[in-house]
């Protein structure tokens, strides 16, 4: 898996499709939880700047996607 992105676009992508496949059933939550802490990580600022996520992808993800990946950034912090 690749954890760091150019462009937000990209990095929403993943992150839906991510979160995607764990609603689905596909993925575990330690799973998920595991890739989306490696992208945090890797990327900064360009998922959370100042402790808030960026509006864009924000509005790319949607609002339950961005409860999931919140509650999971929580355990980093």
């Amino acid at each position: 898996m690749r954890a760091s992105y150019k462009n937000p676009k990209e990095l929403a992508s993943k992150l839906r499709d991510l979160v995607d496949t764990y609603l689905e059933g596909l993925m575990d939550y330690e799973k998920l939880e595991k890739s989306v802490i490696a992208i945090i990580n890797a990327n900064g600022d360009m998922v959370y700047k100042n402790g808030f996520m960026p509006t864009k992808l924000a509005a790319a993800l949607g609002v339950e996607r961005v409860a999931i990946i919140d509650k999971i950034a929580e355990i980093i912090e």
